[in-house]
């Protein structure tokens, strides 16, 4: 392969940067997102478990075979695990249609609770919440639509992300690899953009979880002791940590879920839940600091301004791909000495 000159070299990486900002614009805008994150999450998920497999083995057919396993292991895996959290969610404990009846059922009957100046901001009743959803869901419509007409082909293309993903990852793990300039250039982003999606995905992966562990201990060891029974309390653990993988918003949609079915005990409830809230994410203020901003530099708010700034131009997509392009972007300036 023949050395590029200095002067053709700055061209390449010129058109590397194009084609990847390109491509990036292109899985935004044609829906491709989900494709691109499982792909991005199984091939994480091999890079990481195959060298700790690699060692115990000798030979490169048994590498190649182990790695071919782990991979069609953690593909199973995945698709088990969403599949239970579709099954659970379209049952009648966890489905999200149910919860959001709830939550408007009890902003109903407890206005008689809440002080006069705070319920001049809350629905009146079922109706009145449910026209709020309509309207948000109206300057949103083509995602609302997106996710329910399209679903069949957004779980396909989950599957084919992953497939891909796990290919990707059999054959960086098991060939040496030998590149042209231009496809060099190239791999160099895929590489800058898998690791943002690394550090930005399992740190969050990480809070969401801790965040969901720390709620469903008030919710069913801490109320229940205190003589409370709330309802949906499996379903709000799990929303929690779902809506927890989205940086900052997640917790204040979970928040408010929480503090409006603490409602339905009791006014002091609701605010006891939303003390009990604060306090904890007041704890994991520090912990968010260290994991996201340790791992991609990024302030909080930079996360919100990217977000807001996605969310404007692409919708829903833009609101979760923000963290991830943000990093991506942000780790090469960094690359670059730029930022």
């Amino acid at each position: 392969m023949s050395v590029p000159s200095k002067s053709n070299s700055y061209y390449i990486q010129i058109a590397s940067y194009l084609l990847a900002g390109m491509a990036l614009f292109l899985v935004l805008h044609q829906g491709l997102l989900a494709a691109l994150f499982s792909g991005l999450l199984v091939y994480s998920l091999v890079q990481l478990l195959a060298p700790k497999l690699g060692r115990n083995l000798v030979g490169r057919r048994a590498q190649v075979l182990a790695v071919a396993l782990l991979s069609i292991l953690i593909v199973t895996f995945l698709v088990v695990a969403i599949w239970g959290c579709i099954r659970f969610l379209q049952s009648d404990a966890g489905r999200i249609s149910v919860l959001l009846q709830k939550m408007a059922d009890i902003l109903e009957a407890s206005r008689g609770q809440i002080p006069a100046w705070l319920a001049a901001y809350i629905p009146v009743d079922a109706q009145a919440l449910s026209d709020m959803m309509t309207n948000w869901l109206r300057t949103h419509a083509l995602e609302a639509r997106s996710m329910g007409s399209e679903a069949g082909r957004t779980i396909a293309h989950i599957l084919i992300g992953m497939i891909i993903g796990a290919m990707s990852a059999l054959y960086d793990t098991t060939r040496t690899r030998s590149y042209q300039p231009l496809a060099a250039a190239l791999h160099l982003r895929v590489v800058a953009l898998h690791a943002a999606f690394r550090d930005v995905v399992f740190a969050q992966v990480r809070i969401a979880a801790i965040n969901a562990v720390l709620t469903g201990i008030y919710l069913i060891v801490i109320l229940p002791l205190a003589g409370i029974e709330l309802p949906l309390r499996k379903t709000m653990v799990l929303v929690t940590f779902f809506v927890g993988l989205l940086p900052v918003i997640g917790n204040l949609i979970s928040n408010t879920i929480i503090v409006v079915i603490g409602l339905s005990h009791s006014l002091h409830t609701a605010l006891g839940s939303l003390l009990f809230l604060i306090t904890i994410h007041k704890l994991e203020y520090f912990l968010n600091a260290k994991i996201i901003g340790h791992h991609i530099n990024a302030r909080t708010w930079e996360l919100l301004t990217a977000m807001l700034v996605m969310e404007s131009i692409f919708g829903i997509p833009g609101v979760i791909a923000a963290p991830v392009f943000y990093a991506y972007v942000k780790k090469e300036l960094m690359d670059k000495g730029m930022v």
